[in-house]
């Protein structure tokens, strides 16, 4: 897959600006797109969009379908006169309360639930209607899950009555409960609304990024609903368990906990689950980055009693099954692998057979070993690459140069010296790597939205292994014109403007 010479800014949509508790999908995305398009930006990337659950992680939804109830925009729910104008809840400045937002959003909903049974016209009734037949693949069997939840105090699908927790047929409700419709109905509404995001955004000429983990969450509609492609005992209990060996981020590795897949399942069904989730996350983006790429390769195997990431092992992935079986249902595969970690031979062969760009982070160039991957000039000769200042797991670009040494420091300034880039204060740093990303020979740069606004750690989004007070970071106002136009100098200074 080729990409144009462009950039791209990161920012998830919990984190765009406004009066409601988190970022919402109304005027405010729209804001940001413009001013997206104002700064010559052809690409917004966004982290997983599915409904999060404990710990407020994008990467451990509830369902690898659905999408996050959370992100509706009341304002539209007013308009549609579903539900009487209200004033937001107390908000505070620059984090998302995720405790309020959960006692708030989800009363707010059922409220509007009610009232579109009540006030909506036959056009809606019928739209509705139609999506729950046509999204009854997954859709049953996510609002069943958390119809279930709800019942159930919100404990996790392993601690409900036997009968629910396997699935009996006479214990699952129908889709005439309340409560089942109520939770198919909310993703009726995101995906109307995210839609029409996206269509804002073609007009504008920008593409959205999208982001799937490459497992599931334990606890979510996946693993309750087809218990048998996951790694699991008779009781629904996983016998291993995702993660990472010990890395950059932690010593002791990182235990993810996710059920693992059990591959032979998959490849028996042709792959059919993959397939309809990646099919699903592209109605959702233009392009698709896989997180953890190369667990597709090789992936680390935990015992399940173990409790970090020390004691696993490598075990071979069917990826290349995969992808040739993905490409042969959905065509061409606009999917952008991170491939960072542990890269082997065997995950550049795949990454690399199928076209997928890879990423660079800067943030990792700076160990002082010539032949550093992250280092610009390292960068492949194509420049099927996608290069980062940091992901939503770094620090920000300020935050992180902070916390170096001075050594670190001064090889950092000595570089970036080398490449014509001179740094006269700390704060210059996001500016200076941004330019650095924009110089090299990737096809694409993403840039990070605190770094365009020169924060510090305050504004981190994630501290991977740490299981709680993340992805909390938000805009507290919209960003404004004059660095939409330093960053358009910027972007047609360096030939990344299409």
């Amino acid at each position: 897959m080729e990409l144009p010479r462009a950039f791209g800014v990161l920012l998830h949509p919990t984190s765009l600006p406004g009066p409601w508790v988190c970022g919402v999908l109304g005027k405010d995305a729209e804001n940001f797109l413009n001013w997206l398009s104002k700064a010559g930006a052809r690409f917004w990337q966004v982290l997983p969009l599915g409904p999060t659950g404990f710990g407020d992680s994008p990467y451990q939804s509830f369902s690898a379908f659905a999408g996050n109830p959370y992100l509706i925009d009341p304002e539209d729910l007013f308009k549609r006169e579903w539900i009487a104008e209200e004033k937001p809840p107390f908000v505070p400045s620059g984090r998302v309360d995720y405790g309020l937002l959960y006692r708030w959003k989800w009363d707010f909903l059922r409220r509007a639930f009610l009232g579109f049974l009540e006030k909506a016209d036959p056009t809606e009734h019928r739209e509705f209607q139609d999506f729950l037949e046509k999204e009854s693949f997954w859709l049953l069997d996510y609002a069943r899950f958390m119809a279930l939840k709800d019942r159930f105090g919100g404990r996790p699908w392993n601690e409900w009555p036997r009968e629910f927790r396997l699935r009996a047929p006479e214990a699952l409700p129908s889709w005439e409960a309340p409560e089942v419709r109520f939770h198919a109905w909310t993703q009726w509404v995101f995906f109307r609304q995210w839609q029409e995001i996206r269509n804002y955004a073609r007009a504008r000429g920008i593409q959205i990024i999208g982001d799937i983990p490459i497992f599931v969450a334990y606890d979510s509609a996946d693993v309750w609903a087809r218990p048998e492609l996951f790694e699991l005992d008779e009781e629904g209990r996983p016998t291993v368990v995702a993660g990472v060996p010990p890395d950059y981020f932690s010593p002791t590795g990182q235990r993810w906990g996710n059920p693992l897949y059990r591959w032979p399942a998959h490849e028996a069904e042709d792959f059919r689950w993959w397939i309809a989730r990646v099919r699903q996350a592209l109605r959702l983006c233009d392009l698709l980055r896989i997180d953890h790429f190369r667990g597709f390769a090789a992936y680390w195997e935990i015992p399940a009693e173990e409790p970090t990431a020390v004691r696993g092992r490598w075990v071979p992935a069917p990826g290349e099954k995969l992808f040739a079986r993905m490409g042969e249902a959905l065509g061409s595969l606009p999917i952008l692998a991170e491939d960072l970690g542990v890269i082997t031979p065997d995950v550049e062969e795949l990454r690399d057979k199928f076209g997928f760009p890879g990423m660079r982070v800067l943030q990792f160039a700076f160990d002082g070993k010539p032949d550093n991957p992250h280092l610009p000039e390292n960068f492949p000769p194509h420049g099927r690459v996608v290069v980062y200042p940091g992901t939503h797991d770094n620090d920000t670009a300020l935050g992180w140069y902070r916390s170096l040494g001075k050594e670190e420091k001064s090889r950092v300034l000595a570089y970036l010296a080398g490449k014509g880039i001179r740094v006269a204060d700390e704060r210059e740093i996001p500016w200076a790597l941004m330019a650095l990303a924009f110089s090299s020979r990737a096809e694409l740069a993403v840039i990070p939205m605190p770094d365009i606004l020169g924060l510090g750690s305050e504004a981190r989004m994630n501290y991977p292994s740490r299981p709680e007070g993340n992805w909390t970071w938000r805009l507290t106002t919209e960003p404004h014109p004059p660095l939409a136009k330093r960053l358009f100098a910027l972007a047609q200074e360096m030939n990344r403007i299409p």
